[in-house]
């Protein structure tokens, strides 16, 4: 390097100045342990098992090992970091999910601790440990490096004991934070204790009668006896923003977000957390994720997309990054948003071995895969997949492959794997959303003027004509009314097309509102099976 070179900033310099919102989190940790060092930092994610695992419970551990690895470069890794997912799994089962079998059984345990109510599917010893080895088996699979944590089990091992007699000794400042946000009537009644009752093992919404820090003991009435138990090995367990702050504590919770509807719940349980002699945890409280009608999801109704279920129809990457995208924006988390985001993502891949680090670190496929995306490889976007599978009726992955072959010759399963999973998610897809929706819409007059022309003009190119040839003579049939757009000015000075002009192609061809660049869909599914698909949809509107 000469006098005159700057020096080249590192990884971690550029990344101190990265406005992608995981480093933006990450520098509060850094200021954090400015503040307080310690050698060790805690990342936390909350899962309640009162019902089946959702893609929000996933966001929350995927969005937080992003913040995770953004601070492991800040620091250049010399801090160690730990994710513990953790398990409400001690919680008393309020009401029956309305997506499992088995409800009237389950009806009988409710009040019971989550663990203690039976697995209503039959796989697991209990509800809760059904629910939790769904989200475990996810998160392993996509490769998730995180230590799982059960409720039930510090409780019960004396995990927490020590911070609950913390709690039970500054009972009163508990209650000083807790009462001003009850209802007055449940205000006289509320305990942060909640014991479990010996006999029959429910969660007990009891009140306490009198409280011994000295003796580690609470003291409450039920079924007209006084009983005194103690708060620790499992005995008793916490109304849950008391036990919220009470694990940050116990476990040393650096970091953890929440969703939107915990705002109030994180500055009640940091209170708390203060009043133990605590530090509350860093984060953000990010934006809920709604139904297809604009509803919030919920575990028990059960009404958002599953894991599973956006696993039959995309890759783990495109919910990634849907993940990652504007966490603090409400988002629909609905089967239509699927196929935009497995494109996006391809794009973003694309993208990646052009841009410099700055820009690297500010696109998203860098924070999905921790650093290090692969290289990119997809030679047919997902729209056109799509496009060419509601076009054929596809039923195998044979007959895209044809079409594929004949857009990108050499192109096999075997060369580009990734390439053959996206073809078994297209005809997935189509099979359960397109096909049974798809209805074509009658081209007017002008508009089968115009299919007669393109029709005429397909038939002029020679069969082995490229996607730019095809597109050409598709935007030439187009430059007429009612598709001129004056705005837009071609390269040979003449009046652009508009959008108008491919999205009725897809309406009246296809039946779907959009679809990829009309040239490329052709070149891919070939002149004359295109041709024929104008002819019947002449046929259809005459």
């Amino acid at each position: 390097m000469t006098s005159s070179e700057s020096p080249v900033p590192s990884l971690r310099e550029i990344a101190e100045l990265s406005h992608a919102w995981p480093f933006e989190e990450a520098r509060k940790l850094v200021l954090r342990l400015k503040r307080k060092p310690k050698d060790e930092v805690i990342f936390e994610t909350g899962y309640g098992p009162s019902g089946l695992p959702h893609i929000g419970t996933f966001g929350e551990v995927a969005r937080t090992t992003m913040v995770r690895h953004a601070f492991r470069v800040l620091t250049d890794d010399k801090i160690k970091t730990r994710l513990i997912a953790f398990s409400d799994d001690m919680d008393g089962l309020r009401k029956v999910p309305d997506n499992v079998p088995n409800k009237e059984m389950m009806a009988r345990h409710l009040g019971k601790p989550l663990t203690q109510v039976p697995d209503p599917f039959g796989t697991h010893d209990s509800f809760a440990a059904h629910n939790n080895a769904r989200l475990r088996a996810f998160l392993d699979q996509f490769g998730f490096e995180y230590e799982f944590m059960s409720s039930t089990a510090c409780y019960t091992a004396g995990k927490f004991d020590t911070t609950l007699l913390t709690m039970l000794s500054h009972f009163e400042a508990v209650m000083a934070v807790m009462l001003p946000s009850l209802r007055e009537e449940r205000a006289q009644t509320y305990s942060p204790f909640l014991p479990i009752d010996a006999k029959t093992g429910f969660v007990l919404q009891v009140p306490v009668v009198e409280h011994d820090a000295k003796a580690g003991t609470i003291t409450y009435e039920h079924d007209g006896e006084r009983i005194t138990t103690l708060v620790t090995g499992g005995r008793c367990k916490l109304q849950w923003k008391p036990d919220w702050a009470m694990r940050w504590v116990a476990l040393g919770v650096d970091y953890e977000m929440a969703g939107k509807d915990l705002i109030d719940s994180v500055k009640l349980s940091s209170e708390i957390c203060r009043a133990l002699g605590g530090a509350p945890p860093e984060g953000f409280n990010y934006e809920l994720f709604l139904d297809e009608n604009g509803q919030k999801i919920s575990k028990s109704k059960g009404n958002g997309l599953t894991i599973d279920e956006w696993l039959r129809y995309a890759s783990p990457e495109s919910l990634s990054l849907f993940m990652y995208r504007e966490p603090k924006a409400a988002k629909r988390l609905y089967f239509d948003v699927i196929p935009r985001h497995v494109d996006d993502y391809l794009q973003f891949l694309d993208a990646y071995p052009r841009q410099a680090l700055k820009e690297q670190l500010g696109n998203p496929v860098w924070h999905i895969h921790g650093g290090a995306p692969p290289p990119p490889d997809n030679p047919v976007p997902f729209a056109m997949l799509l496009s060419l599978v509601t076009a054929s009726n596809a039923a195998n992955a044979d007959t895209l492959w044809g079409f594929i072959g004949r857009y990108r010759p050499g192109v096999t399963p075997q060369s580009h794997p990734r390439l053959a999973a996206l073809v078994d998610y297209a005809i997935n897809y189509y099979r359960d959303f397109v096909a049974p929706k798809k209805t074509f819409r009658e081209p007017g007059a002008t508009e089968r003027a115009a299919l007669i022309d393109l029709r005429d003009a397909l038939s002029q190119l020679p069969p082995d004509a490229d996607a730019q040839a095809i597109q050409d003579v598709v935007y030439e049939v187009g430059r007429r009314e009612p598709f001129l757009d004056e705005k837009k000015k071609a390269k040979d000075g003449k009046p652009g097309v508009s959008l108008d002009w491919f999205n009725m192609l897809y309406q009246v061809l296809l039946g779907q509102e959009k679809g990829p660049r009309f040239g490329s869909f052709v070149a891919a599914y070939g002149i004359q099976n295109t041709i024929g698909m104008i002819d019947g949809a002449l046929a259809r509107s005459a």
